[in-house]
């Protein structure tokens, strides 16, 4: 076992027994969603994965080590920590030899459950090209993880707030599968659909499991994108949220916001303009995510038995 991993009692005793585990991020709990709902939502999130049959691992940087699954006790105290770092993968050697706590990201997230063994990762939503990126260069690392770590995202598609386009282009020129699960177009993080088609639709979670533990048979290095829209009752009107969207970004621009703080900055205007409802909204999502990412976990660790 590699000698920077500390592994949950939950999550050994899963791989020991050959259970199905899906890894799960921490920036959700420390930059996502205010205290106490960021450790309701990831206490909730983690009883859906058991319900559904697999074990969760929600992955930090704590003490010098790569925690895969968080006790009740860490939980709590992430969900309350200040300050804590944002951990991307230029982030992580740094972060855990000097001891310090971090959240991971997207691409974070992904390295540490290949590490662990762990091949399917469920999130809110991906990163990706930002508006503007011609000129500013900000693409997220997370497209790059995708095109070389062999994990599986379940997600509710690339966050709205990003160039949809040009995200589902990069993908491409990466040969990274964006699969649709039960829908045929992008979904937009809080809203169902966007313009542009994925490249696969799958309706069960079977489906899912086959082509991924195929790609990795044939050798294909890299992970896929599982697009699986907001429930329905939770999505937000795509005229409104696109209104919020462009008023939140004049005033990121406004305020000189860049880097890794675009994307916090941009969810708290979005909550705030939405009055709420962004959160109820991104609860859902990550909760219906939960559900979909155990079934496909459960599914895949049947056919690489």
């Amino acid at each position: 076992m590699n000698q920077y991993l500390a592994l949950s009692e939950e999550v050994k005793k899963a791989q020991e027994e050959g259970k199905p585990v899906v890894a799960l991020e921490s920036t959700i709990i420390s930059h996502g969603m205010p205290y106490p709902r960021n450790v309701e939502t990831a206490r909730a999130v983690e009883q859906i994965i058991r319900d559904h049959g697999a074990v969760p691992a929600t992955i930090a940087i704590l003490d010098g080590k790569i925690k895969i699954g968080l006790s009740n006790t860490e939980l709590e105290d992430f969900g309350q920590a200040e300050g804590t770092a944002k951990v991307s993968r230029r982030d992580l050697p740094y972060l855990v030899a000097t001891g310090q706590k971090g959240a991971t990201t997207v691409a974070a997230t992904m390295i540490c459950a290949d590490l662990a063994g762990i091949r399917t990762f469920v999130t809110g939503g991906i990163g990706g090209v930002h508006r503007g990126a011609e000129t500013s260069m900000d693409v997220s690392a997370d497209l790059e993880e995708l095109a070389k770590t062999n994990v599986a995202v379940i997600c509710a598609g690339a966050k709205s707030i990003l160039d949809l386009g040009l995200t589902m282009e990069y993908l491409e020129t990466k040969g990274v599968p964006v699969i649709g699960y039960e829908t045929d177009v992008l979904p937009a993080f809080y809203t169902r659909t966007s313009e542009f088609p994925v490249n696969f639709r799958a309706d069960d979670p079977e489906t899912v499991a086959a082509a991924l533990n195929t790609k990795w048979d044939l050798g294909l290095v890299g992970g896929a994108v599982v697009a699986n829209p907001i429930p329905e009752a939770h999505a937000i009107d795509e005229a409104e949220i696109a209104a919020v969207i462009d008023q939140a970004l004049t005033e990121a621009q406004k305020n000189s916001i860049n880097g890794k703080d675009v994307t916090p900055f941009l969810l708290a205007k979005v909550e705030e303009l939405t009055g709420g409802k962004s959160l109820d909204a991104n609860i859902a999502l990550v909760e219906h995510n939960a559900h979909v990412g155990a079934d496909i976990a459960v599914k895949l660790a049947n056919k690489m038995d």
